[in-house]
């Protein structure tokens, strides 16, 4: 069987040298590992403050996480962090230590969330949604 004829448009892929090669490979590379979070982490992907409201300021947070099997987004010390998935299923937050060390935490009433109280006084109410 004779080879089929080549097409007078078609050209070969352009020489390049291994160096350029190595290169593309090592940006590809790169592109794609520091797109990923390492399993078990979080990082804060947007957060705004708003100030408007006086000796009030409401700030709404959002974390992207890979967590492991059998945990889920949450918060400890004030950072978000992968906690034990039951501790979001029952709804024990304080379980998942999100105030700050010198902080006590308290679970709202209805279980909506958790407050955290400062030495001083001040109180941080944090809400889930």
């Amino acid at each position: 069987m004779a080879p089929a004829p080549r097409c007078k448009d078609a050209r070969p892929w352009p020489r390049m040298s291994s160096t350029f090669w190595a290169a593309v490979l090592l940006s590809s590379l790169l592109i794609i590992y520091c797109g990923q979070l390492a399993a078990g982490t979080c990082e804060i992907v947007t957060l705004d403050r708003d100030s408007s409201q006086p000796r009030r300021t409401i700030a709404r947070q959002t974390a992207r996480c890979a967590c492991k099997k059998g945990q889920i987004a949450g918060t400890t010390r004030a950072r978000p962090a992968c906690v034990d998935a039951r501790i979001v299923r029952t709804k024990q937050w304080c379980e998942m230590l999100p105030c700050l060390e010198d902080e006590g935490c308290d679970l709202l009433v209805n279980r909506s969330g958790w407050t955290c109280t400062q030495p001083g006084g001040r109180v941080k109410t944090t809400t889930v949604s």
